[in-house]
């Protein structure tokens, strides 16, 4: 049995709304959010089917330029935002604030239809703090939940910290934010908790149909456990694979102990049932003839004030082979030269090791970001390789 599919502009996530709702009942076909309107990839149209259960298909080239399309059956999305619910508190009203074409937009959707309320719609352009908090205050449940990536969330604390009141009692009008897509900093998630807000840190993929830990505890039923370094989730909430792309399929996807597992591809540890994320292990250099997790070495460099939104990415090097490159925005105000650069260079040898330490630090006029919010770092490495505006 099949179904077809449907693209639907992500630009206007209530039209998604309503094709999600009739997909997960099975009175509609499966939808395919799309960036922006067009036709399906590789020129194909909306007569194009997939298996029955499929309600979902989240396309997306990703932070690193490696192009996917997953699908996701009903009873994935769905166990995925009883999940969600249980972890939380309860169902309640959402306010969305990312693109409904990227999994964690879709799934506060899939969430307000399954809670049966009315999701709050912040729309295109910038984020801004003062919108998002007019938005908030349209929210009427008892319970209220939004979901965001840190730059946003920044954005809000940032405003609070000014003075702006009105941000500041719509942060604390949340019982939930799920804060994910990128790692969150203690020191932001110190701010924003200092601010009022109630954060909880998400971990998942489109795979994984969104969050499937929340604060480092895998929810409701999912599992997570770690092969040679590697994290593995198993449970309810697993795509069915990738469509049009058997072998990566099998490669991502595979049984094991009576479970069926999805290869995450990140490097972590699961310590009595707490799940820690070191990074992404594809996002391992050789400098010098030694490992150098980037992840690891962006995490120290966003702990220095000034650089909470700065990126490390990798630069080839005619001695070292490749080593790290610091792509910091100009807005920051940390570009004072080679001071700036001694004190991140001694900071991260202090606690990774002197190979991890960067080479350079890169300023530029605005850090470049997907429609996500996540940093689009391969336009960042590029940047790391000569077109910053200024260098340390």
């Amino acid at each position: 049995m099949t179904r077809e599919v449907r693209a639907v502009d992500a630009g206007q996530p209530e039209t998604v709304f309503v094709a999600l709702r009739d997909a997960l009942a099975g009175a509609g076909p499966a939808v395919v959010p799309k960036e922006a309107g067009g036709r399906l990839p590789d020129g194909s149209t909306d007569r194009e089917t997939v298996a029955q259960n499929v309600a979902l298909v989240i396309e997306t080239s990703g932070s690193t330029g490696v192009p996917k399309r997953v699908a996701l059956s009903a009873d994935a999305l769905l166990a995925s935002a009883a999940a969600s619910a249980g972890a939380m508190g309860g169902q309640g009203q959402w306010v969305l604030a990312l693109p409904a074409h990227y999994v964690a937009g879709a799934q506060v959707l899939v969430r307000s239809l399954a809670a049966e309320t009315e999701p709050l719609y912040y729309g295109g352009g910038h984020f801004d703090a003062a919108r998002f908090a007019a938005l908030a205050g349209g929210l009427t449940h008892d319970l209220r939940y939004t979901s965001l990536v840190p730059v946003q969330l920044a954005r809000l604390v940032d405003a609070v910290e000014n003075g702006d009141r009105e941000v500041a009692k719509a942060l604390r009008r949340f019982d939930g934010i799920l804060v994910g897509g990128q790692a969150l900093t203690p020191a932001l998630r110190e701010r924003a908790e200092d601010a009022g807000a109630r954060i909880l840190s998400t971990y998942g993929s489109s795979e994984t149909a969104g969050g499937c830990v929340y604060d480092g505890a895998p929810i409701g039923t999912t599992a997570v456990r770690a092969v040679d370094g590697l994290l593995e989730v198993a449970g309810p909430t697993l795509a069915e694979g990738y469509l049009g792309d058997e072998g990566r399929t099998h490669a991502a996807f595979h049984e094991a102990d009576g479970h069926r597992w999805y290869r995450t591809g990140d490097l972590g540890s699961v310590d009595e049932g707490r799940v820690s994320v070191f990074g992404r292990a594809d996002n391992v250099i050789i400098s010098g003839g030694e490992k150098v997790l980037l992840d690891a070495i962006e995490q120290a460099v966003r702990s220095i004030p000034g650089l909470e939104g700065a990126v490390v990415v990798a630069s080839d090097d005619e001695e070292w082979g490749q080593v790290p490159v610091v792509v910091a925005p100009r807005g920051t105000g940390r570009t004072d030269g080679g001071g700036l650069l001694r004190e991140v260079r001694a900071l991260v040898a202090e606690r990774i090791g002197r190979a991890g330490a960067p080479a350079r630090v890169v300023v530029v006029a605005e850090l470049p970001v997907l429609s996500s919010g996540k940093p689009d770092r391969v336009a960042a490495a590029r940047l790391a390789d000569g077109s910053g505006e200024s260098e340390a």
